[in-house]
């Protein structure tokens, strides 16, 4: 068999360290296995999910740190399984708006099904409580988290709107790329003005120089870190104390990473700045033509 082109999807610069080093370069040696043996991307999602609920269990344990660890161990593997399923769309040309959003809902599954293990082991209505809210404020910081980093990626190739995908009737997928898409109206002048660039790499460029450390900040609402959030919360004795974080210090690193994003666009696109005044002169060229 030929092997697979290398990802390029992923920038090294706003990326998880624990991805770097651990998590894609598993799914790497892995990926030509199961390209090979025809193994659809939506099987390894399911087989995350799978992976991601007996983490879940094993967290049920979490007075015990032998099963603290255990659930950690199999968390990591679902990190893999969840890297390595759009490694295999991409490779094998079979992503679609399903893919995409089964993806997505396997993630917030797995988080989901901790959550309420914990939530249940804890056994108060106060932990019930505290476990929706913290669930709640994870589904809104990972979907624009992720809208983000997408977004970040397209730009420094230079494009200007997300490939094309075909349209879905399915409601779930539908109401999942909505939401992803909500931040478009506030970062879409960026986009206008990147379009009309006689030369969009240059701007894409330092776009995506002047963008990466607030994509860095952002990067602490991966699922890693949550992960290891998770892990160290239950290793002391108190799982709770990862609920009070995704509703504290992870909703105000979302906040403060979108104005600091949404203050890098306004700045590069500036009326004083270089790459305005050259699509002003390449405005008056066109017209003189």
């Amino acid at each position: 068999m030929t092997r697979p082109p290398p990802d390029r999807s992923r920038d090294r610069r706003i990326e998880d360290p624990t991805n770097l080093w651990i998590v894609h370069p598993a799914a790497d040696l892995l990926l030509p296995w199961f390209v090979a043996r025809r193994i659809s991307a939506n099987t390894v999602s399911v087989g995350g999910l799978l992976l991601g609920a007996s983490a879940a269990l094993s967290y049920a344990q979490w007075q015990d740190w032998r099963f603290v660890l255990l659930g950690l161990i199999l968390s990591i593997c679902w990190l893999i399984a969840d890297g390595l399923d759009g490694m295999i769309a991409r490779a094998t040309g079979t992503a679609s708006p399903l893919g995409r959003a089964l993806d997505g809902l396997c993630d917030h599954g797995v988080f989901a099904l901790i959550y309420i293990v914990l939530a249940w082991s804890i056994g108060t209505p106060g932990g019930w409580l505290l476990a929706i809210a913290a669930g709640a404020a994870h589904a809104v910081q990972s979907n624009y988290y992720e809208s983000e980093r997408a977004r970040f990626h397209r730009r420094c190739k230079g494009l200007t709107a997300p490939a094309a995908t075909p349209h879905s009737r399915n409601p779930l997928v539908r109401c999942y790329d909505w939401v992803a898409g909500t931040l478009e109206r506030f970062a879409g002048r960026f986009d206008v003005a990147l379009g009309r660039q006689s030369d969009p790499m240059s701007l894409a460029t330092t776009y995506g120089v002047a963008a990466v450390p607030p994509m860095r900040l952002m990067s602490l609402l991966s699922a890693n870190v949550r992960i290891y959030t998770i892990f160290l919360a239950c290793l002391a004795g108190d799982p709770r104390w990862f609920w009070w974080a995704e509703l504290g210090p992870l909703t105000l690193v979302l906040l403060i990473g979108l104005v600091w994003h949404r203050q890098v666009e306004r700045r590069l696109i500036r009326p004083d700045t270089p790459f305005h005044q050259q699509n002003l002169i390449h405005s008056k060229d066109m017209n003189t033509q």
